[in-house]
């Protein structure tokens, strides 16, 4: 691939790309084997990709800029390296028909404290942010399905007793299926 893709970003978040000393550009570049330009005044940054870099990878480098952009840690953004993680985004804005709405869902989905986000994160084994108006969550494809079913659920006004039901029963459904799968993988070994 050749070029430059242009990633759109939030300009108070420009810096956390960059890091201290360059730290997280260099560790972009180095995880993903790709070159970035920063256009800070217009909040704009380029990934340049090598020639013999795949579009997949290109993905997942934007995926990653898009994350530190949306509020995640670098530490998190290091989850997307696998090919199996990615980042899903829901944009709360097609959820709320005002301001109130949205700092009502907003609220429902943090709960007192964080306990609710920070409960979802771990039965799911998600990294979730919850932006002015978008949720990120990077996740393989199962974590993110569950975790997206429930924070739909509680967008949609179900109690929180009801989510934390459905995330059980999910999450021994999610153990049962990676112990299969873990199973099958030591058979080919």
């Amino acid at each position: 691939m050749e070029g430059r893709i242009p990633v759109p970003v939030r300009s108070e978040r420009v810096g956390v790309i960059i890091g201290k000393n360059g730290a997280t550009k260099k560790m972009l570049e180095e995880i993903f084997n790709v070159k970035i330009e920063i256009d800070a005044e217009n909040a704009i940054i380029y990934i340049i990709p090598s020639k013999t870099l795949s579009p997949f990878k290109v993905l997942k480098a934007r995926q990653a800029i898009e994350a530190l952009s949306l509020g995640f840690s670098a530490e998190d953004i290091q989850l997307l390296e696998d090919d199996m993680v990615y980042l899903e985004t829901i944009d709360l804005s097609e959820y709320a028909r005002n301001r109130n709405d949205l700092v009502r869902i907003k609220s429902r989905l943090i709960g007192s404290e964080g306990r609710f986000k920070r409960t979802l994160e771990e039965i799911t084994g998600t990294r979730i942010v919850i932006g002015d108006k978008i949720i990120g969550i990077i996740g393989d494809y199962e974590q993110i399905r569950v975790a997206r079913e429930a924070i739909l659920m509680i967008i949609r006004g179900k109690a929180h007793r009801t989510v934390m039901t459905y995330l059980q029963s999910e999450s021994r459904l999610l153990k049962r299926r990676r112990m299969q799968l873990w199973e099958k993988w030591e058979t080919f070994k």
